[in-house]
């Protein structure tokens, strides 16, 4: 009797035969849409599509699609950092984008890629906290990254850091009035004070083989994953692993060099 393997983001699973040809055929070379194993998909990065928002991007590859909007608001810095300003990402998969996510609170796929997003960004240093602060102890600038997938086809984690990131580069900070309150509705020249461009790739494990930009029906069968956060320097700033396979170190070190590289390659999609 054929026995279920693991799911991923909650998608329907493939049982063990399914798994197994999928393995084989990439043994072979052979995905889906007849990419290489290590080949992204094209990628097309929009500015400025929101004119609700102080900073937005839209990120296509292949199907997938994802907007990413910049909220930018005054607020009072936390006590143990009184001259440093925030940031925060949120993600929310809903069911417009896929046929298989549900209304409601966030379920643990959103809050995973929030957080990986979210901790690519923050441990980069790709922003500078402190170029946040107004009035030391008592303003900041608030910065709050949304993601929302359009249409949902894999990959979410590694396409959010490239939505974030781009929507962060449109993002222009608010005017201040006299009082030193901020005019939401006016953007100022003043752009938010980014240092450095961080990328996320994350690497699939299957059998003996590696993948990168799964697409959503090509996540169900992996064993295991490594999202490798880089610096255009090739510094590592974040990992992240996924699924129940282990890895050994030769694994990790081939799925670095892939993930370092590759990223490479995807900053020059940036403007």
């Amino acid at each position: 009797m054929e026995s279920p393997c693991q799911e991923i983001h909650g998608g329907k699973t493939m049982n063990d035969t399914m798994k197994k040809n999928f393995h084989d055929a990439l043994r072979k070379g052979v995905r889906r849409d007849g990419r290489a194993l290590t080949q992204f998909r094209d990628i097309e990065i929009e500015y400025g599509v929101s004119s609700t928002s102080h900073g937005s991007a839209r990120v296509k590859a292949g199907n997938a699609e994802i907007i990413a909007g910049v909220k930018i608001d005054v607020g009072a810095p936390y006590p143990d950092t009184p001259d440093e300003g925030s940031l925060m990402v949120s993600t929310e998969m809903l069911p417009l984008s896929h046929r298989k996510f549900e209304g409601g609170p966030p379920g643990i796929d959103s809050i995973e890629a929030a957080r990986v997003v979210d901790r690519t960004i923050r441990e980069s240093k790709a922003m500078d906290l402190k170029g946040l602060c107004i009035e030391q102890g008592e303003k900041i600038w608030f910065v709050a990254v949304d993601l929302m997938p359009v249409s949902y086809d894999g990959n979410m984690i590694d396409l959010g850091v490239i939505a974030a990131m781009a929507a962060l580069q449109d993002a222009r900070l608010p005017k201040l009035d006299e009082d030193g309150r901020p005019l939401l509705e006016e953007l100022s020249d003043e752009k938010l004070p980014l240092n450095e461009l961080p990328i996320a790739v994350t690497v699939f494990k299957y059998a003996d083989q590696y993948l990168i930009d799964p697409s959503e029906v090509e996540e169900r069968a992996y064993d295991a994953r490594l999202t490798i956060g880089s610096l255009a320097n090739g510094h590592l700033c974040s990992l992240q692993k996924g699924g129940e396979g282990p890895l050994t170190v030769e694994d990790i070190e081939h799925m670095f060099d892939l993930g370092v590289s590759t990223a490479q390659d995807l900053r020059k999609h940036f403007q």
